[in-house]
């Protein structure tokens, strides 16, 4: 199949209950509307691809082209080990002019022995770029030839950045895996309560406090995909009797073909806030069908949320009230609601970037009549959200910690960046005590009052000055 008409597959996703719900011509409508010059700023077609395979921790991920690319935002993503640390070096091809001349096939072959020599991967990764794709460099031929010859798993992933999205991409990445590497082997053995997880990445080694769970309830995760995962254990995820989609639709693709392929069931879960985790246990005993697993997962939820209250009681007590705008994207833009409803947080906005069909059916849902949906929206914009809603602090990703702070407005990071995780019980009180020590600094308090020097000025609060005030001054004038 060439990539224009796996494009079209991907984006006409029949697993969508978007499209699903719609017929005639709006059906598919805003899936198959193309990106627009420019439109890649947020992540292209080939970064989605590495965030969703990159966590592979044991293989080596090299891509084919000039060396900016390699550059990509997967090193700043936190997506944690508990073993081999290959999956952190950088391997590029490093495409020249010359090579673009002539042509990168034999420099790609040469590359994929030399990483085989020094490093001996389980797997090699080759990631097409925007350059070797529009050079017509045949990725396919090279990796099979280079695997034939090292007796190594190379896996070809024909994602180039202009086709598409960061998450058109992830179902790239999927499909790689379902094309190359799903069904090559078989699992020591199997048990009845075997489960996949797809779509979660361990960032900040957020699966590591999950995984206790399932290992108390006598579920074993057979494998990861892709956090923290190994090459093998993906060999043979076609084994398991169900498939738990954490918080993402970017790898629905890959969920259903399970399901047609192998007869593998999914389902939809979010590991953050109280009421979801809880959800997700109850509902994956329940697909399992085993009323004594039922049974031990009632009382398991019972003990777990009976102590988390406590510990969460001194947290809640200062927070309850506490207004947030939530300007993120994706599944964090609903799923972090609930959490911060479990703390007694209101959210009064927030972004639906990046978000899905269904993903803004929940926020509808989450949020009430009275809260706020962004579409789109710079500093300026996000500023003056702030000061409308009268909120007490921003929860956004990196890119937006300076223009909070220097508006003196609290801020939490909550994008992939962050060192702090946030999923399961361990990660409600950890999320729970970063919202209170932002809320609660003695920061505040202190940058908000004029400056000795300044007998004129009166005192400062968050928004002394104009949206475009703050966000055109420089930290100096507004300090």
């Amino acid at each position: 199949m060439n990539t224009q008409k796996k494009v079209n597959e991907l984006l006409n996703e029949t697993g969508c209950e978007h499209n699903q719900q719609k017929k005639g011509e709006k059906k598919n409508k805003s899936c198959t509307q193309q990106a627009q010059p420019g439109a890649a700023q947020g992540g292209c077609a080939f970064d989605g691809a590495m965030i969703a395979l990159v966590p592979i921790t044991d293989a080596a991920h090299l891509v084919h082209g000039p060396i900016a690319c390699a550059g990509n935002s997967w090193g700043s993503r936190g997506s944690l080990s508990s073993g081999p640390v290959l999956y952190k070096t950088g391997f590029t091809t490093d495409m020249t002019e010359n090579d673009v001349i002539f042509g990168g096939e034999k420099k790609l072959y040469k590359a994929i022995l030399e990483i085989h020599q020094r490093y001996n991967p389980t797997a090699v990764f080759v990631y097409a770029t925007c350059v070797t794709a529009l050079i017509g460099d045949d990725i396919n031929a090279v990796c099979k030839a280079a695997a034939e010859k090292i007796g190594t798993p190379v896996v070809p992933v024909i994602a180039p950045g202009f086709i598409g999205s960061k998450n058109l991409g992830n179902r790239f990445g999927g499909e790689a895996l379902l094309d190359y590497v799903v069904g090559t082997a078989e699992p020591e053995f199997t048990t009845p309560y075997d489960i996949n997880l797809i779509g979660e990445y361990n960032i900040a080694g957020e699966m590591w406090g999950v995984l206790p769970l399932f290992e108390k309830l006598g579920i074993r995760v057979l494998s990861k995909i892709t956090g923290d995962a190994r090459y093998e254990e993906i060999r043979y995820a076609h084994r398991a009797k169900l498939n738990v989609m954490i918080c993402s639709r970017a790898l629905l693709n890959m969920a259903r073909k399970m399901e047609e392929q192998y007869g593998i069931p999914y389902i939809e879960e979010s590991f953050y806030g109280i009421d979801d985790i809880n959800r997700c246990l109850r509902n994956v005993a329940a697909k399992l069908g085993d009323p004594d697993l039922q049974a031990r997962t009632e009382k398991l939820i019972a003990n777990e949320t009976a102590a988390l209250d406590i510990a969460l009681a001194p947290y809640r007590a200062r927070l309850k009230g506490k207004r947030v705008v939530l300007y993120t994207g994706g599944v964090k833009s609903w799923s972090i609601i609930s959490a911060a409803k479990d703390l007694g947080i209101e959210v009064v906005a927030t972004s639906t970037r990046k978000s899905t069909e269904e993903d803004k059916a929940k926020i509808k849902r989450l949020l009430g009549t009275e809260g706020m949906m962004l579409e789109k929206g710079n500093a300026q914009e996000l500023l003056q959200l702030v000061r409308d809603t009268n909120a007490d602090m921003l929860i956004a990703g990196g890119r937006n910690q300076y223009t909070a702070l220097k508006a003196r407005i609290p801020f939490l990071d909550i994008n992939q960046e962050r060192h702090h995780p946030y999923a399961g019980y361990v990660g409600m009180l950890e999320m729970a005590r970063e919202l209170y020590e932002a809320l609660y600094s003695p920061i505040w308090s202190q940058i908000r009052k004029p400056a000795p020097w300044d007998e004129t000025a009166g005192t400062l609060n968050n928004f002394s000055l104009s949206a475009e005030d703050m966000f055109s001054a420089s930290i100096e004038e507004v300090f």
